[in-house]
């Protein structure tokens, strides 16, 4: 039995799919991979499970050149937005089955409405997550600090409107001085999410030197406002410790990044603007301050010098009648200073007397009972005199020139001295 060519095969296959599929239909799908190619649009569909998220159906599709022209412009005026990947889209397609290259589907139209609808949804499932956590709100309690001088910028470092913000802070008319820091980041394309939260976590990692956080976009399309309208950026800069300013859309773009933020201004001279208008303000109020301090001190001094002047001009009969008043102070004073005197120096001799009367009572009888101590001292010395006892018949034995108590204090060989009433013997120990 002979078999089919694949050629032949692929031709059945062609012909049975064209015959059977003639129309063009509308699908819905999410886009996995989008990406041009000389000019030519190649898109991976996939359809997921609404309760898992897994794909259950997946197909190629292609946009030719002259058809992708039209169809990305009339997309990206509608939507603000480039084709990219997690985008739900709806196309008009048609089947074809090339021999060479099998089976896809051509696409022959797009309906940016249906995805304007799908990234609305989306927007404002990110809003509600934000306000359910209690942060959608949460950077735009921070003040701006009065004296906010000290920026960290995230932007591209080769972004003209970067260049734009640093110069009119510097070249603003009030003279005030910025200092300003460059956190690099992305700011287009699919990269923005994770380069703008890395550069949010470098100036986190050093907060207390800076005010405040600008954040810019110079230029660019508004297709390229997709990166801001994500719920993990959001989140960062909602619970960001320091106030974000920023300036990365035009005038009738809001990004959910703009939402959550301190400040949205339109650009990045217009950031710039502000925080050098934030300045000024606090400039006025201290010269309002300076100058309503200046006048309550006028005013003080005007009233202190009537004060002084009042005072000054009733101190000369203050002065008299206080004078008086004193003279006569002192008078009483001195005269009870001389009774005070006279009564104490009268008490005193008298007391002065009266001691030296006591004294000499006292000191007689002191002598007459230590004389009469001194005379029993005196006898009972003579009555243990050592001479009195040697004339009774004692002697008295001494070594070393103590005398000797106990004949156990002696040794073989010791002299011992026996004091007698007429004389010594010297005697040795055996």
């Amino acid at each position: 039995m002979k078999g089919l060519t694949l050629y032949e095969l692929n031709t059945l296959v062609r012909d049975v799919l064209y015959a059977s599929m003639p129309d063009e239909y509308w699908v819905e799908a999410e886009l996995s991979e989008a990406r041009e190619l000389r000019g030519h649009c190649y898109m991976e569909l996939i359809q997921k499970d609404d309760s898992t998220n897994t794909p259950v159906a997946k197909a190629s599709a292609k946009c030719w050149k002259s058809t992708w022209m039209f169809a990305r412009a009339k997309f990206e005026k509608v939507t603000g937005q480039r084709m990219c990947a997690g985008m739900k889209v709806l196309l008009k397609v048609y089947a074809q089955f090339h021999e060479n290259y099998g089976f896809s589907w051509i696409v022959t139209d797009i309906d940016p409405t249906y995805t304007m609808g799908d990234m609305a949804r989306k927007r404002q499932e990110i809003i509600r997550i934000l306000k359910e956590e209690g942060v959608f709100e949460l950077n735009k309690e921070l003040p701006i600090p009065m004296f906010a001088q000290r920026i960290a910028v995230i932007s591209s470092a080769t972004a003209a409107g970067y260049g734009d913000f640093c110069n009119q802070l510097a070249d603003n008319a009030y003279g005030f001085q910025f200092s300003t820091q460059l956190f690099p980041a992305i700011m287009q394309g699919e990269q923005v999410e994770q380069s703008v939260i890395s550069a949010l976590d470098a100036i986190n990692r050093q907060s207390d030197a800076f005010d405040c956080v600008v954040i810019i976009r110079g230029g660019g399309a508004t297709s390229d406002l997709s990166g801001f309208d994500t719920l993990a950026l959001a989140e960062n800069v909602a619970n960001f410790p320091l106030p974000v300013i920023t300036g990365i859309g035009h005038d009738r773009d809001e990004s959910i990044l703009d939402m959550v933020s301190n400040t949205r201004v339109k650009t990045p001279t217009a950031a710039a603007a502000f925080l050098i208008d934030n300045l000024k303000c606090v400039y006025e109020r201290i010269i309002d301050a300076q100058d309503m301090i200046m006048r309550t001190v006028r005013q003080r001094m005007e009233i202190e010098r009537l004060r002084l002047n009042k005072l000054a001009s009733s101190i000369p009969v203050l002065f008299s009648v206080v004078k008086t008043r004193q003279e006569s102070a002192i008078n009483n004073l001195g005269n009870r200073i001389s009774m005070s005197i006279t009564r104490r120096l009268s008490d005193e001799s008298n007391r002065i007397n009266k001691i030296s009367n006591t004294l000499h009572l006292s000191a007689e009888r002191k002598i007459t009972y230590e004389k009469h101590r001194l005379e029993l001292l005196s006898q009972r010395i003579q009555s243990s005199d050592p001479e009195l006892l040697l004339k009774r018949g004692y002697s008295m034995t001494i070594h070393n020139g103590k005398a000797v108590r106990d004949p156990k204090e002696l040794k073989s060989g010791d002299k011992i001295t026996t004091k007698l009433e007429k004389g010594t013997i010297i005697s040795v120990v055996e």
